[in-house]
């Protein structure tokens, strides 16, 4: 077959069977997108791998553990040949011109009566590319093409336009690349965009023109006011028919007050929704190289927020009980009152040799993590000009990432 005059066209596999021949990596990587299509997918294979065993226990595939047979393809709508064996995909490719079936052939495009197109989606369209026998090539090109269609460097044409509600939207820790493909999309459809300091700053040059820009960093009176007005705010302009995007840094449910907001939407009759973002307190130690967890290290990891110091009227926390955990903490909002923090640790049970970890402006240009003891937290803090934003991860895994700083610690 010559791909270049191939006939692209969309199928509709819902409901109906596809038959996969083959059990291994290529099967693995055709078959999610089946499933996704909702058709009904058997497998054909002596040995699968175990993410496909994992569809099969989860009642996504069928499978028939054994070696094909032609009788395999009764019924089928649609074929994918995926064996390393030639000799085996010659004989489904028959099969299938004999049933007069459309099969891919994964070892062999020429002999295959379909193609798979490099797919991807975008503004509510699906893209398809083909490039010859140069998957790479289409690949590369469907990127293209989706990325300009996401950042509005390609115009789609407009669709119905949606009634004014509010999508909550959790920006990640703050590089413009970590925020999810859904929270990217909700951002440019926004006709007002109400942004904390620490969403991805980045993400805002690329709004049109006419979106309104509300920085409620900026917003006058004390932090509760401030978030009843932000709350009117975003309700007010959802009743008046906008698209509204309340944008954070990290995730709106981790100390965010999301959910503040979720509730002054339902109670004012708004439709709201919600697309998560990647929280802080984990992706920010992570692009640092510090797990929060390890094995035979710590079996479980606390995110405490610590806005509030030990001893506080207000404080919710028991701090007595954290330090008596054997795993990780990790503190957000806490670089003022850290030094109340570790204090409270040490008289709690924790030794003053913990390790310490403050990641500074993570994901950004100006990140750094400083390393510290719960001990020496209080000077380390003022000397080396630790300032926020920035996470705290106190525990054994910060000596599993930075062996050399905590090799002469005392046991």
């Amino acid at each position: 077959m010559d791909e270049t005059t191939a006939y692209l066209t969309g199928l509709r596999l819902s409901g109906r069977r596809v038959v996969v021949v083959g059990g291994g990596t290529v099967a693995q990587r055709r078959v999610p997108a089946l499933i996704a299509a909702g058709a009904e997918v058997v497998v054909v294979s002596p040995e699968v791998t175990p993410a496909i065993e994992g569809l099969v226990g989860a009642g996504e595939v069928t499978l028939h553990e054994r070696v094909f047979v032609p009788a395999d393809l009764d019924g089928a709508w649609y074929v994918v040949t995926a064996t390393d064996d030639a000799r085996v995909n010659e004989l489904v490719s028959r099969a299938a011109e004999e049933r007069r079936v459309f099969c891919v052939r994964s070892d062999d495009p020429a002999r295959s009566t379909a193609l798979t197109p490099a797919t991807g989606s975008a503004a509510g369209m699906t893209v398809a590319v083909l490039s010859g026998r140069e998957p790479r090539r289409s690949a590369a090109i469907r990127d293209e093409i989706v990325d300009r269609l996401r950042t509005g460097v390609i115009d789609a044409p407009a669709r119905v336009r949606p009634a004014g509600g509010v999508t909550l939207v959790g920006g990640g820790p703050g590089d413009p690349d970590l925020i999810s493909l859904a929270g990217r999309r909700a951002l440019m459809a926004a006709d007002v965009v109400v942004a904390d300091r620490l969403a991805p700053r980045a993400l805002l040059g690329e709004l049109s023109d006419d979106v309104e820009l509300v920085d409620v960093a900026k917003l006058p009176r004390g932090r509760s006011a401030q978030q009843e007005e932000i709350n009117r705010l975003i309700v007010d302009r959802a009743l008046a028919g906008l698209r509204v995007v309340r944008f954070k840094g990290g995730d709106s449910f981790v100390f965010g007050r999301g959910y503040e907001e979720v509730l002054a939407c339902r109670e004012a009759g708004v439709p709201v929704s919600v697309v998560p973002g990647l929280t802080s307190s984990v992706a920010v130690p992570a692009i640092a190289g510090i797990p929060v967890t390890h094995r035979h290290v710590a079996h479980e990891f606390s995110i405490v927020s610590g806005h509030l110091p030990p001893g506080h009227s207000e404080s919710l926390t028991d701090w007595s009980a954290l330090a008596r955990l054997r795993g990780t903490l990790v503190l957000m909002m806490a670089v003022e009152n850290a030094p109340a923090i570790a204090a409270a640790l040490i008289e709690g049970g924790r030794s003053a040799s913990t390790p310490v970890a403050f990641v500074c402006d993570g994901t950004m240009p100006a990140e750094r993590t400083v390393l510290s003891t719960l001990g020496e937290l209080a000077h380390d803090i003022v000397a080396q000009q630790v300032r926020p934003p920035a996470i705290v991860v106190v525990g054994e895994v910060v000596a599993v990432a930075h062996p050399g700083r905590y090799a002469a610690r005392p046991g």
